[in-house]
């Protein structure tokens, strides 16, 4: 990450277990790097699946990567409020400006009014049977899942709408910055 610098525009990669890439989202630009996270923010980007079909986000999204943890965060500006999606997700990597993960399919859904949702259990158990996820590797999703709803119901950063709302803001001043 030493080349990478806030301004810059990366992809993100996300790949499945057995190294099958899983989706592609083209923009993801750089807000702050610090020792154990990436933050980058999108807005309508386009996103391409793995069977080829491609759509744009519909919201402004405020993107959290981590160096150590076991998930990534999205949080999405929606009109009827602040929603994050979380992805149990391997520590990033950078390469040649890509940003990369192996997403483990167990979500958290967060949503306004400070409810949550596990998403997508049976989607894990049938990848952890088909993929042979190791007891290891079941061990530490499980732990960084329940690590993430800790850090949610403790409203710890980013579940805080200031800090998004800085990141969101900083964003904006980096796109009028560029446009001039």
């Amino acid at each position: 990450m030493n080349n990478i610098k806030v301004g810059d525009c990366l992809t993100i990669h996300c790949y499945k277990h057995n190294g099958i890439l899983h989706r592609v989202c083209e923009e993801a630009t750089v807000l702050d790097i610090t020792e154990d996270k990436l933050i980058c923010a999108n807005d309508k980007t386009k996103i391409t699946e793995h069977d080829g079909r491609s759509y744009h986000t519909k919201e402004k999204a405020i993107l959290i990567f981590y160096k150590k943890n076991w998930f990534n965060i999205i949080a999405q500006l929606k009109q009827q409020g602040l929603f994050y999606y979380c992805n149990i997700a391997s520590p990033f990597i950078i390469d040649n400006n890509i940003i990369k993960y192996i997403d483990y399919d167990l979500d958290l859904r967060v949503f306004p009014d400070g409810g949550f949702r596990v998403l997508d259990r049976n989607e894990y158990k049938y990848h952890k049977h088909i993929m042979r996820y190791s007891n290891d590797l079941d061990k530490i999703i499980k732990k960084e899942l329940e690590n993430l709803i800790n850090i949610k119901k403790a409203e710890k950063e980013p579940f805080n709408q200031e800090i998004i709302n800085y990141y969101y803001q900083k964003y904006i001043n980096l796109k009028k910055n560029a446009k001039n």
